[in-house]
């Protein structure tokens, strides 16, 4: 009886060299370890090392190219149909540049959203409705410093806290925050466009 071999891909995998084994893009198991480390080492694909960038292949690629190799083998893959390499050098480490791109984004996030606030609570007039309750309930005029101002700060705070669902490096529940969310279908969408776009590409090629 042959030995099966199960090849699992995801929709993008990233190297940082540009000889991509199987290893490298491809989760492997097989019940013959002979078998599963000699597929392991398998070139996949030679990428120019002076063009970094996404490449797409189909796992009928990977499998045509595992059974020339191993032609008593039974493959199944599990995962996507195709699937995109992602060629980065790999980055030379400068953390006085990463820090100003952190300091930039943390900046540009805090003046934005005070932005926005500040802007909403012009158009509807949160000022003055305060100072015409504070002045229906206590029959005095409001000075602008009342605990209705104090617990709508900090009502505001504890809402965006509560949204992100994080504080710097602790997170209040397990779940992914909203960013995170939101960056993995912005992710999912990029991928699905590579693919569509290199499948229409040799659709138009062939034709």
């Amino acid at each position: 009886m042959s030995d099966t071999l199960y090849l699992q891909l995801d929709t993008n995998m990233e190297v940082h060299h540009p000889h991509v084994y199987l290893q490298d893009i491809a989760k492997l198991s097989c019940s013959n370890s002979k078998v599963l480390n000699r597929v392991r080492v398998l070139p996949v694909i030679n990428l120019d090392p002076d063009k970094p960038g996404r490449y797409v292949m189909s796992a009928m690629d990977l499998v045509d190219q595992i059974q020339k190799k191993e032609p008593d083998l039974d493959i199944t893959t599990i995962g996507e149909a195709n699937f995109i390499i992602t060629y980065q050098k790999e980055p030379v480490p400068n953390m006085i540049w990463r820090w100003l791109k952190v300091i930039f984004v943390c900046l540009a996030t805090f003046f934005g959203a005070a932005f926005s606030i500040m802007t909403f609570n012009n158009d509807v007039d949160v000022g003055g409705l305060f100072g015409q309750i504070y002045m229906q309930v206590t029959g005095q005029a409001s000075n602008g410093f009342t605990v209705l101002e104090i617990s709508y700060s900090i009502g505001i705070g504890l809402g965006v806290l509560f949204f992100f669902n994080h504080f710097g490096r602790m997170k209040i529940t397990d779940d992914p925050t909203p960013m995170q969310v939101q960056m993995r279908l912005y992710e999912d969408d990029v991928n699905t466009t590579i693919i569509e776009d290199m499948d229409r590409w040799k659709e138009n090629e062939q034709g």
